[in-house]
C-alpha cells in the first residue's frame, strides 16, 4: 500500500480516550462524530495497539482498497493524532484523492475534536 495523504494535529484528550472514541465511532451516542454519507460505510478495525496505533478498513465504496491508519502519542493532557491514508495502485485521480484527504480531515480534526469539547 502507498501513502496517499497524511496530517497531524492535537486532540484535547488523552491517547486512550481518543483511541477508544476510534474504536468505536458509535460507543457513545450523546457524543456521535462518525456521520457518513450514502456513498461511505463505517469502518472496521484491522489492527490495533492500544493506544498509541489504530487501522481502519475503507470508509469509501469507490476505494475498498483504503486503509487509515491512526497514530496517537501523549501531548500534555491531550494527544497527538496522525491520520495516515493508505491506497493500493493506482493511486486515485487529483480531484478523489483531494475529496479523499478533506473527508478524513473534516471528520478527525473537526468533528471528533468536537466531541472533546473543541
Amino acid at each position: 500500500m502507498r501513502e496517499a495523504g497524511s496530517r497531524e494535529r492535537s486532540q484535547p484528550a488523552p491517547p486512550h480516550v481518543v483511541f477508544e472514541a476510534l474504536a468505536g465511532p458509535d460507543r457513545d451516542p450523546a457524543r456521535p462524530w462518525l456521520v457518513l454519507p450514502d456513498d461511505e460505510q463505517a469502518p472496521a478495525v484491522l489492527d490495533s495497539a492500544p493506544p498509541a496505533r489504530l487501522v481502519w478498513s475503507s470508509l469509501w465504496v469507490k476505494r475498498p482498497d483504503a486503509r487509515i491508519r491512526f497514530d496517537l502519542a501523549a501531548d500534555g493532557a491531550g494527544s497527538r493524532l496522525r491520520w495516515t491514508l493508505l491506497v493500493d495502485e493506482p493511486l486515485p485521480d487529483a480531484a478523489l484523492l483531494g475529496h479523499l484527504r478533506k473527508r478524513l480531515n473534516e471528520l478527525i480534526n473537526a468533528n471528533l475534536r468536537y466531541t472533546f469539547g473543541q
